[in-house]
Formats: C-alpha cells, sequence, structure tokens
C-alpha cells in the first residue's frame, strides 16, 4: 500500500498536498457533510474502531439518548402510544405472539450444542448464558419456518443417537466436552463432512448461523466483539478528534 495518504475524492479539492492547510481548520460541531461521515465509514471499516468508542462509552448515555428520542423521561415500561400489534409493535415491552414448540428435552440440547458453539471465555459468557437457546426456540417456532424446525429436531435426534452409540451416554448434553467435540467436529463444515453426514452438517451449519445471531446480537455479544452500534444520539457533530486523527482525516476532508 502506499504511504501517500490521498483520502480526498477528485471533486473535493483537497488530497496529500492540502492536508496540512484542512488540518489546520477545526471541524465546527455539525458542519460535517454526508460526504464526510462516509469517509469516516469507509476509512473506519479499514482500521477498525479506535480505542476512545468503547461499548462501556456509548453505553453510558444510552438511557438518556432513548429518552431524549422518545420524549418520555423517565422511560416507562411500555410505550402508550403503541398498539402492541405486530404492524404497530410496543419495543418497549415486545412480545412474542405465537407459541414456543420446542420441548424442555429439546431446549436442553439447544443449549449444550450453542455452548460448544460459544462457550464462556474470560470476555464473554457462554451462549445459553443469555437466551440463545431461547432465541432459536423463538425463532423455529415462527409462522413460515416449519423447514429450519424440521431440519432442527433432526439434528438433535442424530445428535443423542450418536451420543448413546457411541459413548453409551444417556444423551448430548451428558457427554464431557471432549467427547462433545469429537462428534461435532464430523459435521461442522459441510465440504469436509463425509457424504454420509452431509445432512447432519448442513443441520449444524443452520443451528450455528442462528447462535451466532442470537448471541451477537445481546448486550454481552456485543461487547465481545467491540460493535458500538444501535446506540441512539439525539445528535451527531461528528468523530471526537482523536478518531479523526487515527484515520488521517481531517479539515476539508469532512466537508
Amino acid at each position: 500500500m502506499s504511504n501517500d495518504r490521498n483520502v480526498g475524492r477528485p471533486d473535493s479539492g483537497v488530497g496529500a498536498s492540502g492536508e496540512a492547510d484542512a488540518a489546520a481548520r477545526p471541524i465546527e460541531p455539525g458542519a460535517i457533510s454526508r460526504r464526510g461521515a462516509l469517509k469516516v465509514i469507509a476509512a473506519g471499516a479499514a482500521l477498525g474502531a479506535a480505542g476512545s468508542c468503547s461499548p462501556e462509552d456509548a453505553g453510558q448515555s444510552a438511557d438518556a439518548a432513548h429518552e431524549a428520542l422518545s420524549g418520555f423521561n423517565p422511560l416507562p415500561p411500555s410505550n402508550p402510544m403503541a398498539a402492541g400489534t405486530p404492524t404497530d409493535p410496543d419495543m418497549l415491552a415486545p412480545v412474542v405472539p405465537w407459541d414456543m414448540v420446542l420441548t424442555d428435552e429439546e431446549m436442553r440440547l439447544v443449549a449444550a450444542l450453542a455452548d460448544v458453539i460459544i462457550p464462556a471465555d474470560e470476555r464473554s459468557p457462554a451462549a445459553s448464558e443469555v437466551g440463545v437457546a431461547d432465541y432459536v426456540n423463538e425463532f423455529v417456532s415462527a409462522p413460515g419456518h416449519e423447514d429450519s424446525l424440521t431440519v432442527l429436531r433432526g439434528g438433535l435426534a442424530w445428535l443423542n443417537r450418536t451420543a448413546e452409540a457411541r459413548f453409551g451416554a444417556a444423551d448430548f448434553p451428558s457427554l464431557d466436552l471432549a467427547q462433545k467435540h469429537e462428534i461435532c467436529d464430523e459435521i461442522c463444515f459441510e465440504p469436509d463432512a463425509p457424504a454420509e453426514l452431509k445432512p447432519q452438517a448442513r443441520f449444524f451449519d443452520q443451528f450455528r448461523d442462528m447462535v451466532s445471531t442470537g448471541f451477537w446480537t445481546t448486550e454481552e455479544g456485543m461487547r465481545d466483539i467491540g460493535y458500538v452500534g444501535n446506540i441512539p444520539l439525539p445528535s451527531f457533530d461528528g468523530p471526537p478528534p482523536e478518531v479523526l486523527e487515527r484515520l488521517g482525516l481531517a479539515g476539508e476532508d469532512l466537508v
């Protein structure tokens, strides 16, 4: 990659030669343009989030921002202006309008397999500890997801049969971690799975997607990957100066 940091567009009038002058001109609050904002987003995607935008810092102002944007202070337990219907949901007190279909035994299996995929570590809790099994149940129970439910139940039943046949265990959750890994390693990547295990590998792939979605959309999951979005802001005055400095953007680059 070239060391010439020419991030200006041809029509912006700013390139490598104009950076010194641009850097000397401070950005007034609210002066960032749409083009400038897009440049920050693009540069941030390439370089990663700056340390100053920590999830903890963003989370501290979340409640205040919610209150400012909603007009409620403090936030009520539910939104009196929402009908609470599928087309006008109450996002302060959401309700799932369909029945859950997985049995208690199936939920045990879902939790056990989810924790094989995302176990607890020093950064975050295990998948089952943040409600991922409930998310999976909600997903496969939803109208229109009957195929996903069939695949899930078939895969869970196969895990139990394999645990009993291979290790003499009562079921998959009863296995130790090494035994669970031995079974899952055979189906965790469809291209490498034996021909007779291709359906089980497709089940595992679908299940892993559900677990990943359920986990990394929780607050704990977002903190785990350092995601700082999904925080409402009453206003946006542009990125902090230290972020712009790290990205090599300043002055007319953002106008």
